[in-house]
C-alpha cells in the first residue's frame, strides 16, 4: 500500500503550517498582546500589585490633567477636521477634473506625508519661527517692533499637523472616489439632484470607507505626537504628559501618572477605532466598484483658480522643506531672512563624525522590514486564502496596532520586558534588538495591507491547479502565489522602511547611548542647541523617504490609499 504521509516516521503535510501559524501567533502574543496587558496591569495595580482604581481617580481629580485630555481631543478633531476640508477638496480635484499639472500635484500631495513631524516642525521655526526669515523680513518692512507668533502654541500645533497629514485624507478618498460607480451620479441627476446636493447626498458618503480609515490615522497620529507640541512650547497635552512623566525618573507618582495616561491613550485610541468600524459597518456599500471616471476639462478661469489653490497649498507644505535645508547648511542665521554663509560642515559632523544615527536607522528599518514581511505575509495569506478558527482575531490585531499611538508602545515594551532573561541577566531592552522589534510590530500592517490586496487579485485556480500536481501549500506559495504579489509584497516593505526610519514615539523611549536613531539624533540635537545638525540629519532624512515614495509609484502606481485603510 502506498504511504502517502511522506514515509515511517514523517510529519504530517499539515505539520508545517500549523507550525507557521502558531509561530506568528506566538510572535503576536508576546510582542503587541503582552506589552499592552503590562501596561493595563501596571495602570490598575499599586505598588504592592493590588487591584485600585486610585490612579485613575487622580487622573481625573487634576485639573491639569483634564485640561491636557481636553486639548488633546480638540487638537486631535480639530486636525481631523482641517485635513478633512483639505484633503476632500484635492481629492477630488485629482480625480474629477482635468487641468494643467494634475499629474504634476497628485505626485506632489504625497510629499508632505514624507517628512517626518519633529523635521516638519523645526523646518516651520527655521521660516516662521519668532527669530525665522518670515518675522525678520516682516520686521524689516514694515517695523514691526514684536514678531508675530505665528507657530507657537495650539494654533501652530495644529497648522504643523494639517500640513504633515492631509495626504492621509487625500489618499484614501481618491482610493474611494475611484471606486463609485458613474451610473449611480448619473442617476441622482436624472432626479434632479446636481451640484452640491448630489456631492452631499451620493458622492461624499460613498467615499465613507477610504475616509474613515485615514481620518482615524490622522486623529490617532495627532493625539500621540508629543515631539511636536514640545517643540512648540505646548505641553498641556495627553502625550506630551506621558513622555515628560516617563522620562523624569525620579518622581514614582509622576511615573506612575505617565503609566496611567499611555493607559487611557491606547483606551481611547480603541474606542474611536471601534466606533469608526461601527460607523462604516451600518452603511451599505456593496455598490462600490473599481470604474474609470471620466474628467472633465475646466474652463480658463476655473483651471487657473485650481492651480492657484493646489499651488498655494504645496507651497505652504514645503515651508518646512526649505526651512530644513537651509539650516543644514547655512552658517550664521540669526536675526537675518537667510543664512550669512553656506557650508557642508553638519552634514560632514552627522556622516562622519557621528554616523550610527544612520547607520542604526537603516540596520533597524532593515531588520524590522525582514520581520514584517516574514510574518506580515503569512498574515495576510491566511485572511485571504482561509477560513481558520481565530481568523477575524488576527485581523483585528493587525489593524488594532494602527490604532496604537506610539507613545503608548514605546512605554509598554519599557514595562514588558524590563525583566532579567533566564541566563542573561539583562532584560530585553537591554538589548538593542528591542528597537527592530518594535518597529516591525509599529509597521506591521502595511506590510499585511500591501500583500493581501495582491493576493486577491491572484485566482484560487492558480493555486489549485499546483495543488493538483503534488505542491505543497508552501511549494505552491513559494513557487506560484509569491512570484504574482510580489509587487504589494514590495510597496508594503517600501513603505514600512520609510515609515521606520521616520519613527520617533516609539524609539525614544527604548535607545540607550549608541543605539540611536536619525530620528532620535534629531530630537537630541535640537534639545542640545544644535539644530543645523538636526537639520542636516532631517535633509537626509527626506531625501531617503523621497527616494521610496519615487520605488513605490514605479512599482504600485500613485494609488497608496490602500496602504492607509
Amino acid at each position: 500500500m502506498t504511504n502517502t504521509g511522506g514515509g515511517l516516521g514523517a510529519p504530517p503535510r499539515t505539520a508545517l503550517p500549523a507550525l507557521g501559524v502558531a509561530a506568528i501567533w506566538l510572535f503576536l502574543l508576546v510582542f503587541l498582546v503582552y506589552p499592552l496587558a503590562r501596561i493595563f496591569y501596571d495602570a490598575v495595580t499599586d505598588e504592592a500589585g493590588r487591584l485600585t482604581v486610585a490612579h485613575f481617580v487622580e487622573f481625573a481629580r487634576d485639573r491639569f490633567y483634564q485640561r491636557s485630555l481636553v486639548n488633546s481631543l480638540l487638537l486631535g478633531l480639530g486636525t481631523v477636521a482641517a485635513t478633512s476640508a483639505l484633503g476632500f477638496a484635492i481629492a477630488f480635484l485629482l480625480v474629477r477634473y482635468e487641468f494643467v499639472g494634475r499629474n504634476l500635484f497628485s505626485y506632489l500631495t504625497l510629499i508632505p506625508i514624507i517628512s517626518p513631524p519633529l523635521v516638519g516642525v523645526l523646518g516651520f521655526t527655521f521660516i516662521m519661527g519668532r527669530a525665522g526669515t518670515v518675522n525678520v523680513l516682516l520686521m524689516d518692512w514694515f517695523d514691526l517692533v514684536r514678531p508675530i507668533n505665528f507657530v507657537y502654541g495650539v494654533h501652530g500645533v495644529l497648522l504643523v499637523e494639517t500640513l504633515h497629514l492631509f495626504p492621509m485624507i487625500t489618499l484614501n478618498v481618491v482610493d474611494a472616489l475611484a471606486k463609485i460607480d458613474p451610473a449611480l451620479e448619473e442617476a441622482a441627476e436624472s432626479v434632479g439632484a446636481r451640484g452640491w446636493r448630489k456631492l452631499r447626498t451620493i458622492t461624499l458618503p460613498l467615499t465613507t470607507p477610504g475616509y474613515a480609515a485615514g481620518a482615524l490615522l490622522v486623529f490617532i497620529w495627532t493625539f500621540s505626537d508629543f515631539a511636536t507640541p514640545l517643540v512648540l512650547g505646548v505641553h498641556d497635552l495627553l502625550a506630551a504628559q506621558a513622555y515628560l512623566n516617563i522620562v523624569q525618573f525620579v518622581d514614582r507618582r509622576l511615573f506612575r501618572m505617565g503609566i496611567v495616561i499611555s493607559a487611557l491613550m491606547v483606551v481611547l485610541a480603541l474606542g474611536f477605532l471601534i466606533a469608526a468600524r461601527q460607523y462604516v459597518a451600518i452603511k451599505d456599500y456593496s455598490s462600490l466598484a473599481y470604474s474609470r471616471v471620466a474628467r472633465r476639462r475646466l474652463s480658463g478661469l476655473r483651471q487657473a483658480l485650481v492651480v492657484v489653490f493646489l499651488s498655494l497649498v504645496m507651497l505652504a507644505s514645503f515651508v518646512p522643506y526649505l526651512g530644513v535645508a537651509l539650516a543644514s547648511v547655512g552658517r550664521g542665521w540669526s536675526l537675518t531672512p537667510f543664512p550669512v554663509q553656506y557650508t557642508l560642515h553638519y552634514f560632514e559632523r552627522v556622516i562622519v563624525e557621528t554616523p550610527k544615527y544612520i547607520l542604526n536607522s537603516f540596520l533597524y528599518s532593515a531588520l524590522a522590514v525582514a520581520i514584517g514581511i516574514a510574518v506580515g505575509v503569512p498574515i495576510a495569506w491566511l485572511l485571504a486564502r482561509t477560513r481558520i478558527p481565530g481568523r477575524d482575531t488576527l485581523d483585528g490585531l493587525n489593524t488594532l496596532i494602527l490604532a496604537i499611538p506610539g507613545t503608548a508602545i514605546g512605554i509598554a515594551y519599557v514595562r514588558a520586558f524590563h525583566f532579567d532573561l533566564p541566563g542573561l541577566d539583562r532584560g530585553l531592552t537591554s538589548f538593542w534588538i528591542i528597537l527592530p522589534l518594535v518597529l516591525a510590530i509599529r509597521r506591521l500592517p502595511y506590510t499585511v495591507r500591501g500583500s493581501y490586496a495582491s493576493l486577491l487579485l491572484v485566482h484560487r485556480s492558480l493555486e489549485e491547479a499546483a495543488a493538483s500536481v503534488g505542491a505543497t501549500g508552501v511549494r505552491s506559495f513559494r513557487d506560484v502565489t509569491l512570484p504574482l504579489v510580489w509587487r504589494g509584497v514590495l510597496v508594503g516593505a517600501l513603505f514600512s522602511f520609510m515609515t521606520s526610519l521616520q519613527e520617533a514615539s516609539a524609539v525614544l523611549f527604548l535607545s540607550l547611548g549608541g543605539w540611536e536613531t536619525m530620528t532620535v539624533g534629531i530630537f537630541s540635537f535640537y534639545i542640545a542647541g544644535s539644530a543645523n545638525e538636526a537639520a542636516a540629519l532631517g535633509v537626509i532624512l527626506i531625501l531617503v523617504a523621497a527616494l521610496s515614495v519615487v520605488v513605490i509609484n514605479r512599482v504600485a502606481g500613485a494609488r497608496m490609499g490602500g496602504m492607509f485603510g
